[in-house]
């Protein structure tokens, strides 16, 4: 015989409950089959120690997924504290010489071109000068006056029965001629006249209007403004040629004003152009500027680069890389083993079986050479994924199959 069993009504929402557990329970074990993301969200421990967020995303990898990344130990590597900038090249304005005439002419003809390579003491142009002109004439007046004076002291020495005071007045009017004359040679040859020239004068009685201008170095026509027929004189701007030892080149940076105390003079520096993607041109910092920009509170930072083939030209823009201190050294990831993720937050992935894989967030700082320097998130000789880390955060991101 069957007898009824009677349930209380407490007892029976005890029972319902229950039950309801169980199923929720069943469903995400389920769920939790190779390949699927797990997510720990239960708050840590006052004090406890996470190494990243109070949660951590997790995944477990089949053996065939474990092909898609790379584990290994988490390592150091020296990162070099450097800072980069964006700045300019020009000539050395130390190594240029604006070319100017030593007195007031007219540009008779120029002997050299823009952009040409010019050696020290090439003629660059020649001009006639009122000055040399006078000092020339002067010149010959005075070779005149000294062949005059010397005629009549040979005159005077070769007759008998002259005066003692007439042979002396004959003796000083030579000396004072060939004095002037010494003097008048001196004058022409300070406009760069050689004696060749001056002899040539005398003989002739012609002057040569023309005063050739020479380049004061070697090196390269940085500016030409001389044409024939114009005035110029010395120390009025524009200068007829410009000429500057190409070689070592000007590069322009500007840097914060908040940067400056990272800058000394003679730091290294490597300076790349869109030209010569692939070339890294080097040098040192000489010249920290005293005036910050009041708008944009920037200073310039002026640097000394080698140029010795002249592949830089005023004007390039220029990316600097300057090396502000020593290279520390610091724990260290493959880049591949970090992702960006949408948040802005960098992550990495961890394990200690190589097959369950926990995600840490990062702090990081410098990248050099395919390493990224890690602040926080990581600990050294942990295991990590140093390659295939985005193949992990995919399947995070990945909705569960059926």
């Amino acid at each position: 015989m069957k007898y009824p069993v009677h349930i209380s009504k407490r007892l029976a929402v005890v029972l319902v409950a229950a039950a309801a557990l169980a199923i929720v329970t069943g469903l995400v074990e389920s769920g939790r089959s190779h390949g699927q993301a797990t997510s720990a969200n239960t708050p840590p421990e006052a004090g406890e120690k996470t190494g990243a967020s109070s949660s951590q995303s997790s995944l477990e990898l089949a053996p065939t997924q474990l092909n898609a990344i790379k584990i290994e130990p988490v390592g150091k590597n020296l990162f070099p504290v450097e800072k980069e900038a964006v700045g300019s090249i020009d000539y050395d304005e130390d190594l240029s010489v604006q070319v100017f005439p030593d007195y007031q002419g007219t540009i008779i003809e120029t002997l050299a071109q823009l952009g040409a390579g010019v050696r020290k003491d090439q003629p660059l142009y020649t001009i006639k000068s009122p000055d040399l002109i006078q000092a020339e004439s002067t010149l010959i007046g005075a070779a005149a006056t000294y062949v005059l004076t010397n005629k009549e002291l040979m005159r005077v020495q070769g007759l008998g029965g002259v005066a003692e005071r007439e042979k002396e007045q004959a003796t000083s009017d030579e000396q004072t001629a060939e004095g002037a004359l010494k003097a008048a040679r001196d004058a022409v040859r300070i406009f760069g006249k050689t004696d060749a020239e001056i002899d040539q004068m005398i003989a002739s009685r012609k002057i040569d209007p023309a005063l050739v201008v020479r380049s004061p170095i070697t090196g390269k026509i940085t500016a030409k403004n001389a044409q024939p027929g114009w005035l110029v004189q010395p120390g009025i701007m524009p200068a007829p040629f410009s000429v500057a030892d190409v070689s070592i080149k000007w590069m322009l940076a500007s840097v914060m004003e908040s940067e400056i105390p990272l800058f000394h003079l003679g730091q290294p520096v490597q300076v790349q152009v869109i030209s010569y993607a692939d070339r890294v041109f080097r040098g040192r910092v000489s010249k920290i500027y005293e005036t910050v920009d009041p708008n944009t509170h920037r200073v310039t930072i002026r640097s000394e680069i080698a140029d010795p083939n002249d592949e830089l030209h005023p004007g390039m823009l220029a990316n600097f890389i300057i090396s502000v201190s020593a290279p520390v050294e610091s724990i260290a990831l493959p880049a591949n083993g970090v992702v960006r993720e949408s948040d802005g937050t960098m992550t990495a992935w961890v394990t200690t079986d190589r097959r369950h894989f926990v995600q840490r967030i990062l702090k990081i700082g410098l990248r050099k050479d395919n390493q990224v320097q890690v602040f926080e998130g990581l600990q050294l000789g942990e295991l990590a994924v140093t390659d295939g880390a985005v193949f992990l955060d995919n399947m995070l991101e990945a909705p569960p199959s059926d």
